[in-house]
């Protein structure tokens, strides 16, 4: 065996596989305990941090993700850690200035991040350009990502071309990531085989399982070329996460690609991430099992996930059919983006906003209304002219950099979050999701970091998308485990609840009853949460301004006294991780704002009264 016909092994077990599988909820406490073991399999390099790790540990984990990186990069001294990070959006939801997108990629290489698996979740290459050379700049590997998608714009020759500009630009490696599972064992055998001719720089393969097909496509793959792949250790593998790294070690032995990896270590890493997951069995995702659906809709392993537990939080599990098939009517109109974060929950969002409204388009997200205007990129295919006037009526759309047009903001963002950083990576922390970076900063510098099941909302009463109450109920011998995601406004002898049984979705009408306090468990400091009332009016005239959903209040666009027309913006609220304006209902003059900044709101709720 060669060197150059060896296979190269990135397991994704402590970043992709858990964001695939468990909502990306697996903390740092799980990691370090089986590290040693990890750093001896002797991978070309482990994903373990990026992509939704970082959201995940600040909004839900009460985590620093720069300690975790830390703690992981000395707990891995032989391993390289990998990264996913989306070009100019670096981990967050919109594009950053480019002295942002340098700091954040000089400090993660400080802390520990080799290898950048870098992307842009729409293949709009102008928008990696300041990443990558900000990576080679560190000494760090660049790894160019191409977002492998269906559509009439996507052919072999368009990816071919987007591979020979990703080498122009400096990338020390190339990736096809598969984020969906598209790619079928002939349609592999094509694309690797011709990008194996047209570049000279390695090829990486990534893709999920959601079909049940990617590891056949990997071994063509890999006989056309391609000397990485991403795999999961197998205990968190399968459905919509990657092929077992077990499974793949086996399939390559005695062939010229043999990955010299040990089994044996390989198995007992897969025992201890089997009685891990277990720890996680909350978050299991419903759709953990092959599901072909994927070759219409597309919706990647980590998005079925999360679209999942987002409708689970709305009380709309059941209509997750629906929004599967409103995706690609949505993504179509949007021009065919690859649906991989953000795009995937900017159009995912959409879909289930189509559907939970009942009105395609009757309320559009602020990240559609960006992204018709060009703010995230040029789209790959011809965007629904109607559905762009929809969006952003007679606003100019953008035909450049998007970057270009976004002033250095560095320092305004360390004056901004203040005396609350203490360090270079904190102010990045903000830059990422100011509302939660600043909760989490002041959280910590009080002392009252509290993981999401234990975390009060900041009015001390149940936030709905933040920290539900959850606990567990025994009845005649079973054991029901109940989450509360929000409750309505009382009226007659009823009010409203909402909430999951074991995870399916339920609406109750309880009689008599003015808030819920549930035994929660118990935090480090004998805490537990409060109950789930408001305090606000029902919303029972035209002029109530209502949210569709539960979410969280963002902004306040109006003041008492305005004079307003009907389908004026008057609140942003955010749900599902994207920011909804709310329009008024009516033309008039606001009389009362009956919610505050990072007020939790539910639906009936009269938010603003406009008469």
């Amino acid at each position: 065996m060669t060197a150059s016909s060896k296979v190269l092994v990135t397991d994704v077990i402590l970043r992709d596989a858990h964001q695939s599988l468990l909502a990306t909820r697996m903390r740092t406490e799980d990691m370090l305990p089986i590290c040693d073991k990890l750093d001896k399999v002797g991978y070309w390099s482990l994903e373990a941090w990026g992509g939704a790790t970082f959201d995940a540990c600040v909004r839900f984990l009460k985590e620093d993700p720069w300690e975790r990186l830390r703690k992981l990069k000395a707990a891995l001294p032989n391993t390289p850690i990998q990264m996913l990070l989306r070009g100019q959006n670096l981990l967050g939801y919109r594009h950053y200035s480019d002295d942002v997108v340098q700091a954040f990629v000089a400090r993660a290489a400080e802390n520990g991040v080799d290898v950048f698996r870098i992307f842009d979740a729409i293949n709009d290459l102008r928008n990696l350009k300041v990443s990558i050379d900000a990576v080679v700049k560190s000494g760090k590997h660049a790894q160019g990502a191409l977002s492998y998608t269906v559509s009439p714009v996507h052919t072999i020759e368009h990816f071919v071309e987007q591979a020979k500009e990703l080498e122009t630009m400096g990338c020390h490696s190339l990736c096809i990531k598969d984020m969906a599972g598209l790619l079928t064992p002939v349609k592999s055998e094509e694309l690797f085989a011709a990008l194996s001719k047209a570049i000279k720089i390695p090829l990486h393969f990534h893709s999920h399982t959601t079909a049940g097909i990617a590891d056949i496509s990997m071994f063509k793959a890999v006989e056309n070329g391609c000397r990485h792949v991403d795999t999961a250790i197998s205990s968190l593998s399968w459905g919509t996460s990657h092929a077992p790294t077990e499974s793949m070690v086996v399939a390559f032995t005695d062939t010229p690609y043999d990955t010299g990896l040990n089994l044996e270590l390989l198995q007992e890493i897969g025992g201890y991430f089997y009685e891990v997951r277990k720890k996680y069995h909350q978050y299991e995702s419903e759709f953990t099992g092959i599901d072909t659906r994927v070759q219409l809709n597309q919706v990647p392993g980590g998005m079925i996930s999360n679209l999942s537990h987002q409708l689970k939080d709305q009380g709309a599990l059941d209509r997750m059919n629906e929004v599967l098939e409103e995706i690609p009517r949505v993504r179509k109109d949007m021009g065919y983006p690859p649906l991989v974060t953000p795009s995937s929950q900017i159009v995912g969002t959409q879909a289930v906003l189509n559907v939970i409204t009942g009105e395609r388009y009757k309320s559009i997200t602020n990240e559609v209304k960006l992204y018709m205007q060009g703010r995230y990129g040029k789209a790959p295919g011809k965007i629904d002219e109607k559905i762009r006037s929809m969006a952003i009526g007679n606003d100019e759309v953008i035909t450049c950099r998007p970057a270009d047009k976004i002033a250095p903001e560095l320092d305004k963002l360390k004056k901004e979050i203040g005396d609350l950083a203490t360090s270079e990576e904190d102010v990045l922390t903000y830059a990422m999701f100011p509302e939660i970076g600043r909760q989490f900063l002041d959280d910590r510098a009080n002392g009252n970091l509290q993981a999401e099941t234990l975390l009060p909302a900041s009015n001390g009463e149940m936030g709905a998308q933040m920290a539900p109450t959850e606990f567990n109920v025994t009845m005649h011998g079973e054991t029901y485990h109940i989450k509360v995601t929000g409750a309505g406004q009382k009226y007659d002898e009823q009010r409203p609840f909402y909430l999951s049984v074991d995870g399916v979705p339920e609406e109750v009408l309880i009689e008599s009853l003015e808030e819920i306090e549930a035994a929660s468990t118990q935090s480090g400091n004998g805490s537990k949460q409060s109950g789930v009332k408001s305090g606000r009016t029902r919303a029972t005239k035209q002029g109530h301004v209502t949210s569709s959903m539960p979410g969280t209040i963002v902004e306040i666009m109006v003041k008492v006294g305005d004079t307003i027309k009907d389908g004026d913006p008057v609140l942003v609220v955010e749900a599902m991780k994207m920011e909804n304006e709310v329009p008024a209902p009516i033309s008039g003059t606001v009389k009362a704002i009956n919610v505050s900044k990072g007020d939790s709101v539910n639906p009936d709720e009269a938010l603003v009264e406009i008469e």
